[in-house]
């Protein structure tokens, strides 16, 4: 079987707007002290692995994310990764933003979902996966099958990559979760993902303990 090169994908630590129950999208905001505490845990999960690229979302907090896990690396920034444009929801709370029309269709068809002057979950989900596809192939091409690059993003962005790579409609990716300074690695081959993982420490180490699993929220 021929395979490319291993993408982890790491979520940013934690944030303010997480704490605060916020939806923060493009805004600058930046880690609390769990999230930089989380990016320096991951960081010593992710030492001494060999990546051949490291590739950033524009945003500062996952900028400082890795600026904290991997002190040493020079990330490249593609805005293919960054976090889903909200529009008028972006600095609104969750609690609110539940009582909106749109709320259901996000959660249950957010492939038809598609935020008031802002982005479609769907025009999320197709540039972000060609971002990192793209990046997987120029990966491989230069530094064989056996590398591995790592991709730090926000989380409804790494939860449709993921879909993609398993081919679960985007319906259903709000089942799957990557939760702050979490890592999720996935193995492409030409015909279909070769491996995929969730847990940060087999990640980390290379280890492929199974398929990926979904859980319900």
């Amino acid at each position: 079987m021929v395979c490319v090169a291993t993408l982890l994908l790491l979520r940013h630590g934690r944030t303010t707007a997480n704490a605060d129950g916020g939806l923060a999208g493009r805004q600058p905001v930046e880690l609390d002290d769990t999230g930089r505490a989380q990016a320096t845990a991951v960081g010593a999960r992710l030492a001494g692995l060999p990546l051949a690229a490291v590739v950033t979302s524009p945003l500062i907090r996952c900028r400082q994310t890795l600026e904290l896990a991997l002190p040493d690396a020079e990330p490249v920034v593609d805005d293919g990764l960054i976090e889903c444009g909200y529009g008028d929801w972006e600095g609104q709370s969750l609690k609110k933003l539940a009582k909106e029309p749109l709320w259901p269709v996000v959660q249950q068809h957010p492939s038809a979902a598609a935020f008031p002057q802002g982005e479609s979950m769907a025009a999320m989900s197709a540039r972000a996966v060609a971002a990192v596809r793209a990046w997987d192939a120029r990966v491989t091409a230069e530094h064989g099958p056996e590398a591995v690059w790592l991709a730090c993003s926000h989380g409804d962005v790494i939860k449709a990559i993921v879909a993609d790579a398993l081919g679960v409609h985007l319906d259903l990716f709000q089942r799957i979760v990557a939760d702050p300074a979490s890592v999720t690695a996935i193995r492409y081959t030409p015909l279909r993902v070769a491996r995929t993982g969730s847990d940060e420490r087999d990640a980390a180490a290379g280890v492929n303990r199974g398929p990926f699993l979904y859980r319900r929220r």
